[in-house]
């Protein structure tokens, strides 16, 4: 192998994607060591990295043409030896001059001294913080100020990090795409406004405010109107027209209007995910459908809540009814992908749920849906089956707490014409007679069927080319619906 061309050899590196096989690969000889270790432009790095500072020059030194670099201290413990310090990220800046893309995650031993040497990786375009306790305001304002060609930020469970006066740096700098911040305590929904003309230039966006106990299941005791339409004003002056997908959780728009007004701002947007947002209403769809004609995914995951029109009368329910479904169906015809789910809803008290299965069944057939979930929608039935099975695109169907579709909705939906991947979770009115009528029409690539108590696994692992059973509930689940740890 000594022999051969390096350009062959380098060929043929590039061809192998498995990390194990390329390290196995590199021990062959030395020019091939030397091959694989120019060519590396990518490592993922755990509890493993012992004496850190030391470890991570050696890889430096070992890949010197790093790109991308994840360091996951998940499940680490005093056992695994010492975590990366303030002066082993200061190696970066000295070994890894290619540098564009950095994601931390439970580097308990870093702080804003230590954050503060990413400011010299003057090619950093992405940066990621994931459980960063002692990172604070600081170390990340010196960040913003010293990596120019920052263009994506994610920060994930900073507890320290409050005051934004990096955001506001960033939004006067204007180079951010991509800006997500999920579960930091400190910052609120009404910060980003902050963020000016940044959002000019921003094509992702999300922000989720830490959960708290109550947060899925209890409507609270504040009354929204739900007439009330936040976007007849244009309160804060700032543009957004180049967002292409926004993320919205468990944020709280009342009394303060903040983050609201974003979705009757973007214009380009593509895909939109709207998780237990307190005091939303049909006003705020209806706008958003008007000037989003390109949304292709809309993600809807809904809880209770209190809304009235009038003050002699008040009615508990999820935010929207049909008249969001409407506009959804006139205006946004390009929809590929629904996913609704209702958490905390009766199904002795269908009107808990602001849709009906008409509404719905009017915006599933004006668009091409290829992907539909539904969870908990109490008001969707075996004759919404029968119609969805006219449905032309519709190639993945997941079903969660449908506890009114049965056997009889399985044979509609075994017709369905392009349906190949069907997933049924906690669907306690399909039976073996149900799935057996999948297993005749031969026609599903997929099948994962959990915590369907009156489907054996005898019954399902004929039916697709693909079959996952499982009898009981997993965490994931449990959390889809409402029931998991917070």
């Amino acid at each position: 192998m000594e022999d051969l061309p390096e350009a062959l050899l380098t060929e043929i590196l590039n061809r192998i994607t498995s990390t194990t096989d390329l390290n196995s690969l590199s021990l062959v000889s030395k020019q091939l060591y030397k091959i694989e270790g120019n060519q590396r432009d990518a490592i993922r790095v755990g509890s493993g990295l012992c004496t850190a500072t030391e470890a991570l020059t050696s890889l430096c030194a070992r890949f010197p043409n790093l790109r991308k670099v994840e360091i996951d201290y998940s499940g680490w413990i005093p056992g695994h030896g010492k975590q990366l310090d303030n002066k082993g990220l200061s190696v970066f800046s000295s070994h890894c001059s290619s540098l564009i893309d950095l994601t931390l995650s439970f580097c308990s031993c870093i702080d804003d001294s230590g954050l503060a040497c990413l400011a010299y990786c003057k090619t950093l375009v992405s940066l990621r913080l994931n459980s960063a306790p002692k990172i604070t305001s600081v170390g990340l304002f010196s960040v913003a100020v010293g990596c120019t060609s920052l263009s994506a930020l994610h920060l994930i469970g900073c507890e320290k990090i409050d005051s934004v006066e990096w955001l506001e740096y960033l939004g006067r700098d204007g180079s951010l795409e991509e800006l997500v911040v999920k579960n930091c305590k400190g910052i609120n929904h009404h910060d980003f406004i902050k963020f000016g003309s940044g959002w000019m230039k921003l094509q992702k966006f999300g922000f989720q405010r830490k959960r708290g106990k109550y947060d899925l299941l209890d409507p609270g005791d504040v009354v929204y109107d739900s007439s009330y339409d936040a976007h007849s004003m244009d309160v804060y002056d700032f543009c957004c027209e180049s967002l292409k997908d926004l993320r919205l959780a468990r944020i709280e728009t009342w009394p303060e209007v903040g983050l609201r007004v974003v979705l009757g701002k973007c214009k380009a947007l593509e895909k939109l995910c709207l998780e237990y947002v307190r005091d939303l209403n049909d006003n705020d769809i209806i706008t958003l459908s008007q000037s989003c004609s390109n949304l292709k995914s809309i993600t809807l995951w809904l809880n209770l809540q209190r809304y009235s029109s009038d003050v002699n009368y008040c009615e508990t329910r999820t935010s929207f009814t049909d008249n969001s479904l409407y506009a959804l169906a006139l205006n946004c015809r390009m929809l590929q992908m629904i996913d609704l789910s209702f958490i905390g809803c009766n199904a002795d008290w269908p009107s808990e749920i602001g849709f009906t299965q008409e509404g719905f069944l009017v915006l599933i057939q004006s668009c091409p849906i290829r992907v539909l979930v539904l969870n908990n929608a109490n008001f969707f039935d075996d004759e919404g089956m029968k119609a969805l099975s006219s449905s032309p695109h519709l190639e993945a169907l997941e079903l969660i707490l449908c506890h009114a579709v049965t056997d009889a909705g399985m044979r509609f939906i075994a017709h369905t014409p392009c349906l190949s991947n069907l997933t049924l979770r906690m669907c306690h009115s399909v039976t073996d007679v149900g799935v057996a009528e999948l297993e005749h029409a031969q026609k599903l690539e997929s099948l994962v069927i959990e915590s369907c108590g009156k489907v054996s696994l005898q019954a399902a692992q004929c039916v697709a080319k693909s079959v996952q059973y499982s009898s009981k509930c997993s965490n994931a689940l449990m959390k889809k619906i409402g029931l998991g740890g917070y």
